[in-house]
């Protein structure tokens, strides 16, 4: 697991010219927490990748999800979706948590973010209550996929970065 959050760690931030290398703030148990200085701002976030991906394809990125805190710019709970793959323009991105179903998310080439700060923290606080997430999409070759994350160690994943980037 930590070989792919380190390649995570440099997709995410080779364009961040002023960004410190990032840190382990700890792995917890399916779910790795990071900081690292954008200049004067401090960021932190979380990591996990699926235990079980789907779909009748042949070839596939890295597939991953982020929850990211930006204190300075009082963004919290941001969560992020990166496919493996890219997504078809419009694609319908459903997330479940046990009986919770997620469905206002956008897509752009390879990403998924939810509509709205609201949204974020509802996913946020099923993702703290639940044992798994389930989330299903379709590239642009309409292959459809689900993709399925556990949560265990999640909410400690969360508080670790919580400490670390105070609200």
């Amino acid at each position: 697991m930590k070989k792919i959050f380190f390649l995570i760690i440099s997709l995410l931030f080779t364009t961040k010219v002023y960004a410190d290398t990032p840190k382990l703030l700890g792995e917890y148990n399916d779910w790795s927490a990071f900081y690292y200085q954008d200049g004067k701002n401090i960021v932190c976030y979380m990591a996990s990748s699926p235990q079980k991906d789907e779909g009748n394809y042949t070839k596939r990125g890295d597939i991953y999800v982020v929850i990211t805190h930006r204190p300075m710019e009082k963004s919290f709970d941001v969560v992020n979706f990166v496919a493996g793959y890219t997504y078809k323009r419009d694609a319908r991105v459903v997330v479940k948590i046990g009986k919770k179903t997620f469905d206002k998310i956008f897509v752009d080439n390879d990403k998924a973010w939810t509509v709205s700060e609201k949204v974020d923290k509802e996913l946020v606080e099923a993702m703290k209550k639940g044992e798994r997430m389930i989330v299903t999409g379709e590239s642009s070759r309409g292959t459809a996929t689900k993709d399925t994350y556990s949560l265990s160690g999640f909410s400690a994943a969360y508080r670790a970065i919580s400490a670390k980037c105070k609200k």
